[in-house]
């Protein structure tokens, strides 16, 4: 009798095709939206080669940017960078040095 792995893939990624993660998700919202645009345009009246070589070309361009963006920042890399630009260069402190490191005009003078 076979025997068969149980929880095989536990803990990995979502992948399809070579997507991987967050990638998955702007690629299936990326092609909801070249539907949609689709969909609106033909109720617009346009024609309908305008409309599907408008939605091959957005489509097209969807898919190779997103396997672009996978094969450059990788599963979790997107996530990194969108957070490195989150985050200040720099810590400006406006305060004086003597503020800063505790001592006050109060604590110079002394009581006679």
């Amino acid at each position: 009798m076979a025997e068969y792995g149980i929880n095989k893939g536990v803990d990995r990624d979502v992948e399809f095709k070579g997507l991987r993660a967050q990638y998955l998700f702007i690629f299936a919202g990326g092609l909801l939206g070249v539907f949609i645009l689709f969909v609106a345009m033909y109720l617009a009246g346009i024609s309908t080669a305008v409309c599907i070589a408008i939605g091959l070309v957005l489509g097209t361009a969807l898919v190779a940017f997103t396997f672009y963006l996978n094969g450059k920042y990788g599963a979790h890399g997107l996530m990194k960078a969108m957070a490195a630009h989150r985050h200040p260069r720099r810590i400006i402190h406006r305060k004086r040095i003597q503020r800063l490191l505790g001592y006050r005009a109060a604590n110079l003078k002394t009581d006679r």
